[in-house]
């Protein structure tokens, strides 16, 4: 308990200095999961795969950004609790039990943890790794997540083998091995806690966790927490949805984090919104008739919240989808294809998808030596264009359009310029935001009576018709191709933000 106190009071071991958010603590168990070879491995991955080969700024790595998610994720908690706490204080209401903070500390750190390893499992290039076509018929082979697993029991974490694997089950099957080295049993956690809370995971929470999370529900709903609505309800459950929700969700710190970095490696002002703000209007919500608990925006913190949204529209439009970036992304994964046609590359990919004692060495410098082998031998390569930064032609871009109409317009234009079809490459990258809509329960607004002051807990699409205006939508680019050896163009997948 005194452990539990001295880090709710703000006691740490290390200090991390962050461009973005400055200072960072930490507590000795999550230094020891940072030291750890399969979480520095994310210091050789960048963020945003070649996104530097059009804004040279953005060299910054998954290792930095993962701290950044704990760091928000911490502050997103521990915001809530403060508000709450103020609310209490001003009620006049009894003051904090030992169960209480001992219950508040164990799922804040919780929080920390799943923050910090929640994208351990990406691999080289980040997300343009498991898009390009030979990558994903290696995660898809039949026995992959067995052989993953192998001497591990998994079913501690997901009910069922999934039939193909994303870097999240690599995330989990990380997690596993980083926290079983870790000690855990000092800081007073459970792994299968932590890893409960990020995504893909069916876990059933320790004793701990269900103890606290009665603990922590019966604290935060008061009265309402022995509404009759919720006899033979599983609490624990619902206290660790609204930590999954901190971790990843429609407003989460994964998002708050890499907005804020990205715009800032970036050099774009587009990304930025007030993360003081919206966190310090931050609530915690319930709704007994559902029943609901989550995430709650005060009505005077919903302009935060739309600036959030709006910079993340902002960020997908000009950076993320930016015509020469995309057109680097394909040139990406078409050298990733060609690498992986040597078999000693194929096979040693291979090994390291399979097996967690060479996972660590899969990283973005292997394929960058990769590609410069394969550009020195063939100058007219995928490989060479990526190592020598040689851009694909842009010719034109297109929204909204469905496969079909993608394909007609790509024929028109090498129709127009004379050119074969298969001339003609695009790149597509798909953005949701039609989350936030009627049926969304992600976030709700926060309303108090102004008469009594009691709380209730509406849609946002009821309070505010800002959300509406946005919808899923794909940016599409075409280029021709570029004079190259290479003639496997079979990979015409976009990418999804």
């Amino acid at each position: 308990m005194r452990r539990a106190v001295n880090d709710l009071l703000g006691a740490y071991d290390k200090l991390i200095m962050d461009p973005v958010h400055g200072g960072i603590p930490l507590y000795r168990h999550e230094i020891q999961v940072i030291d750890h070879p399969l979480f520095q491995r994310l210091r050789n991955i960048c963020q945003n795969d070649i996104l530097s080969l059009v804004f040279p700024g953005a060299t910054h790595s998954r290792f930095l950004h993962s701290i950044g998610v704990m760091h928000v994720g911490s502050r997103m908690f521990r915001s809530m609790i403060d508000a709450y706490l103020r609310e209490r204080q001003l009620s006049d209401l009894t003051d904090l039990s030992l169960s209480q903070l001992d219950a508040i500390d164990y799922l804040a750190k919780t929080i920390r943890l799943g923050c910090l390893l929640h994208d351990s499992g990406h691999s080289s290039f980040s997300h343009q790794f498991t898009q390009a076509r030979r990558i994903r018929a290696l995660m898809s082979r039949p026995g992959r997540f067995a052989d993953l697993w192998q001497g591990v029991d998994f079913s501690v974490y997901h009910s069922e083998e999934p039939a193909e694997l994303e870097h999240e089950h690599y995330s989990v099957r990380v997690a596993h091995d980083v926290l079983s080295a870790v000690d855990l049993e000092l800081a007073g956690l459970h792994a299968r806690d932590v890893i409960g809370i990020m995504e893909t995971t069916d876990v059933r929470p320790s004793e701990t966790f269900c103890r606290h999370a009665q603990t922590f529900w019966a604290f935060i709903a008061g009265e309402d927490a022995e509404s009759a609505s919720l006899i033979g309800r599983d609490v624990p459950r619902m206290v660790m949805d609204l930590l999954k929700s901190i971790v990843s969700g429609e407003i989460d710190a994964d998002r708050a984090d890499y907005m804020l970095r990205d715009g800032f490696h970036s050099s774009v002002t587009i990304g930025g919104f007030n993360l003081d703000h919206l966190l310090s209007n931050l609530r915690f919500g319930w709704d007994v008739s559902e029943p609901w608990l989550g995430l709650a925006i005060t009505q005077k913190g919903l302009g935060a919240l739309e600036d959030f949204v709006y910079s993340r529209h902002q960020m997908y439009r000009k950076v993320y989808a930016h015509k020469t970036a995309l057109g680097f992304d394909w040139l990406l994964r078409e050298a990733i294809n060609e690498v992986l046609e040597d078999p000693e590359n194929f096979e040693w990919v291979d090994t390291c998808l399979s097996d967690m004692r060479y996972f660590a060495e899969l990283t973005d410098n292997f394929f960058w030596e990769a590609f410069r082998k394969v550009a020195r031998k063939h100058p007219g390569s995928f490989s060479f264009c990526i190592v020598n930064r040689i851009k694909l032609d842009h010719l034109d871009t297109r929204e909204d359009l469905s496969q079909r109409a993608i394909e007609r317009h790509s024929a028109w234009l090498a129709q127009e310029l004379g050119l074969d079809a298969d001339k003609v490459v695009t790149c597509s990258m798909r953005a949701r935001f039609s989350n936030i809509q009627d049926n969304f329960n992600g976030i709700k607004v926060l309303i108090r009576a102004p008469i009594t002051r009691k709380r209730s807990v509406k849609k946002i699409t009821d309070v505010s018709a800002f959300f509406s205006k946005f919808r899923d939508g794909t940016i599409t680019h075409f280029y021709t191709r570029p004079a190259v050896t290479a003639t496997d163009d079979r990979d015409r997948s976009g990418s999804e933000f």
